[in-house]
C-alpha cells in the first residue's frame, strides 16, 4: 500500500516532485491549451511599442536597463523597416502640383462675422482720442453733451463711424485735425535764421526740431534779430492760409523805440506809412511802457512784408531798437521762455483753423 501511494505522488502532482528534473507537469499544462505563468526567471520587464514579443535576449529587458525612468522610446515599424526619408525633389514636385491646382482660382473672402465690420470709417471716439482730447470715455461724454459736430450736425449717438479724411469733425465749433498733423509754436531767439537748414551753418529753425519723426516746416518768417512767436507744421494747406494776405491774419508786436515820440504817431501808421513797395497800414498801435525817453509800443498788422515793423516806424523817424512778435493770430506767446519748442494744444488748432475757415 505504501508503494503505490508513493507512485501516485511522484506521477500525479506530489509536491516532493514538483521540481523534480524528471517533472512533466508543464508539459501537460501546455498540451490541455491553457497558458503556462511565466516563471520569475522568464518575466520580462521591457513594455510599450519596442517590447520584442520574444522576450529579452538577455536576463534583463531593454526598459529594464533604462527603465520606465529613461523616457518612452521611439516606436519601431513592425517588421523592422524604417520610412524611408522624401527627397527634396519629391517635396518640390509636391509643392509645385498643389500650386498649380490652385492656381486661377479666386480668393475666398471669409464673412464678416463682428458687428459694424460692414461698415467704413473709424469710431468717432476713437478718431477724437488720438487727435487727443483724452480717452475714448472722455470723448464719449464729449459726444453725450452733443459738443461732437460732424460736416455741420451734431452728433448724438455712440459708435458713429467717419472718415477722417472727408469728414470735417468739430469740437465745440473748432475744427479737429483728425489726421497725423503737428503743429508747434517756437518763441525763436535773436541771431536764429527762418530757415529749416542754412548752408551756411548758422543756427536755424530746423535745429530745434531735428528730433521730429515728420518733416515739418515755418509759417512765414522772422528776420534774424526779431524775436517771438513763429509756428511750425505739417499742415500744407493751414500754413499756406496763414499766411496769405486774403485772410488777414492779425500779427502783434513789441517795438523798443527812443523817444520822444508825438500824439499822433499811431495815427501816421493807421493812415498808412508810404514804403518803396506801397502803402503799409497798422490795424492798432499802443504806447505799453516809458522810461524816459525810452518807449515800448505795441503795433498790430495783418500784413507779412519782409521787415514790415522795422520798415514802418523806421520811416516815421524812430528806428527799432528790439523787436518781439508775441502773437501769431490766436497763438500768444505768453511766458514761453526764449529757444522753446511747445506743441499746441487741440483747442488753439481748431483756433488757428477757424482764423481762416478751414
Amino acid at each position: 500500500m505504501r508503494s503505490s501511494g508513493s507512485g501516485k505522488s511522484g506521477g500525479t502532482g506530489g509536491r516532493g516532485n514538483y521540481r523534480g528534473a524528471g517533472n512533466n507537469r508543464d508539459q501537460k499544462q501546455g498540451g490541455q491549451g491553457r497558458p503556462r505563468k511565466p516563471r520569475p526567471e522568464e518575466r520580462r520587464y521591457d513594455v510599450g511599442p519596442g517590447a520584442s514579443p520574444d522576450g529579452p535576449k538577455s536576463g534583463r529587458g531593454g526598459a529594464a536597463r533604462g527603465g520606465a525612468k529613461g523616457g518612452p522610446k521611439k516606436a519601431q515599424p513592425q517588421g523592422g523597416r524604417t520610412a524611408p526619408a522624401r527627397s527634396r525633389e519629391y517635396e518640390t514636385r509636391t509643392e509645385e502640383r498643389n500650386r498649380d491646382r490652385y492656381a486661377g482660382k479666386k480668393d475666398i473672402k471669409l464673412p464678416k462675422t463682428f458687428p459694424g465690420a460692414e461698415q467704413e470709417g473709424e469710431r468717432l471716439q476713437k478718431v477724437l482720442a488720438r487727435a487727443g482730447y483724452g480717452s475714448r470715455r472722455a470723448c464719449e461724454e464729449l459726444i453725450e453733451q452733443a459738443r461732437v459736430e460732424v460736416n455741420g450736425e451734431i452728433v448724438l449717438e455712440q459708435g458713429k463711424r467717419v472718415d477722417p479724411e472727408k469728414d470735417e469733425v468739430k469740437v465745440d465749433g473748432l475744427t479737429v485735425a483728425t489726421q497725423s498733423y503737428q503743429f508747434f509754436s517756437l518763441n525763436k531767439p535773436a541771431g536764429v535764421v527762418s530757415t529749416m537748414e542754412d548752408p551756411e551753418g548758422r543756427q536755424c529753425l530746423g535745429d530745434y526740431v531735428t528730433n521730429r519723426e515728420t518733416r515739418l516746416f515755418h509759417v512765414g518768417r522772422l528776420d534774424t534779430e526779431t524775436e517771438g512767436v513763429i509756428l511750425l507744421t505739417n499742415h500744407g494747406e493751414l500754413a499756406h492760409r496763414l499766411t496769405h494776405p486774403k485772410y488777414g491774419v492779425k500779427k502783434t508786436y513789441l517795438a523798443a523805440i527812443v523817444g520822444p515820440i508825438p500824439r499822433d504817431l499811431g495815427k501816421r501808421l493807421k493812415d498808412g506809412i508810404q514804403l518803396d513797395d506801397g502803402y503799409a497800414r497798422a490795424d492798432h498801435f499802443r504806447v505799453v511802457e516809458q522810461t524816459g525817453k525810452n518807449y515800448l509800443v505795441e503795433v498790430t498788422l495783418h500784413e507779412g512784408r519782409k521787415h514790415i515793423v522795422r520798415r514802418m516806424l523806421a520811416e516815421a523817424g524812430f528806428p527799432v531798437e528790439k523787436l518781439v512778435r508775441t502773437s501769431f493770430g490766436p497763438i500768444t506767446l505768453g511766458d514761453q521762455k526764449s529757444g522753446w519748442l511747445r506743441r499746441l494744444s487741440n483747442t488753439e488748432v481748431g483756433m488757428l483753423m477757424k482764423e481762416v475757415d478751414l
